[in-house]
């Protein structure tokens, strides 16, 4: 760790044109399951960030999952959505050469606060405060969906087929299923429900993908920044307000349907309010369906790469066991939505 800590100083101080960098702190965080980041405080002596500096350097792990940016493309749409006015860490220098620290990586500013979605969920906000997170959230998830294609520097995100992203993400996620090669007959079914109720398209927008409580940072009731872009892409609005919403994602708070935290409305209006389009409430629905699907597959490619031996992680096993609870889950929701109709 202390050569790593080292290596990364003298890119910090090399890029930005100071004197030195002397280490102050350097820590791997927690979170951050796919890739690897690192807390990293200097001294820093002249050049454009002169004084004590805190970043987050975010690093290729050993392994990943096929869903995931790489580390340039991850900061390409930092950049895009730090340019659009989105609450995230700076992003602020990007290296591409493997030899110096030996994976790709990217350096970016340090946000105050936490990420822990159980802190959030289970402190004692009144409903007022509640409120004005989840409309916060939506809100920023409008400006996102601002940058819509072409946009030069994202030539590498695809856009959805026909310009249907749904009907792309259930054809994705049936040549997934076939490559893990095990029998999994509520993701099939699910996926065959998908198919069958696809709404109508919305616009194509850049999308976070995994937009959710776990990814943001807050200092008390402050949004601080809003992290892990690895697997943003175009597609359609919905999908994001899907996942926020998503059972997966509300840390035994089910009744809060807004990441745990609020009201699905409150959320939904938030979003409107700040410019985001007019969603149909039914293609959230059918989105949070698509999110246990698609976060199914996710911790089965997880668990692939423990039982691969690429990357053996006890974490990364466990992952590969919530796939019941997301199939459990699936067979609730379907039968509510279908009750509902």
């Amino acid at each position: 760790m202390s050569e790593l800590a080292e290596v990364f100083s003298r890119f910090v101080a090399h890029q930005s044109g100071a004197r030195s960098a002397k280490v102050i702190e350097f820590e791997k965080l927690s979170g951050g399951a796919i890739q690897d980041n690192f807390g990293l405080s200097l001294e820093i002596e002249g050049g454009q960030r002169s004084g004590l500096q805190k970043f987050v350097v975010r690093q290729d792990a050993p392994s990943g999952v096929a869903e995931s940016l790489s580390r340039p493309e991850e900061f390409r749409v930092l950049e895009a959505a730090f340019k659009a006015g989105v609450t995230v860490p700076e992003p602020l220098w990007l290296c591409e050469d493997p030899d110096v620290s030996g994976q790709l990586f990217y350096v970016m500013t340090r946000a105050d606060g936490s990420a822990s979605p159980r802190k959030l969920v289970k402190s004692d906000l009144t409903s007022e405060q509640r409120r004005t997170i989840v409309r916060r959230l939506g809100a920023e998830l409008a400006k996102l969906h601002t940058v819509r294609p072409p946009v030069r520097s994202l030539g590498f995100l695809t856009l959805p087929d026909q310009g249907d992203a749904a009907l792309s993400r259930v054809a994705i996620y049936r040549r997934h299923l076939r490559e893990i090669a095990e029998p999994h007959p509520v993701l099939e079914w699910a996926l065959n429900w998908l198919e069958d109720k696809t709404p109508e398209p919305g616009p194509t927008v850049l999308c976070h993908c995994d937009f959710r409580t776990g990814n943001y940072m807050m200092a008390g009731e402050k949004l601080t920044a809003i992290l892990d872009w690895e697997f943003a892409a175009w597609s359609d609005p919905a999908e994001d307000l899907g996942w926020f919403c998503s059972r997966s994602w509300r840390f035994g708070a089910n009744e809060r349907e807004a990441g745990g935290v609020g009201d699905k409305q409150d959320f939904l209006d938030g979003y409107r309010e700040a410019g985001g389009a007019e969603i149909d409430p039914v293609a959230v629905s059918y989105w949070e369906v698509m999110a246990l699907v698609r976060w199914a597959m996710i911790a089965l490619q997880q668990a692939r790469r423990h039982i691969s031996g690429e990357q053996r992680s006890l974490e990364l096993a466990l992952t590969g066991r919530m796939v019941a609870q997301m199939e459990c889950d699936l067979l609730a929701q379907i039968q509510e939505l279908e009750d509902d109709q």
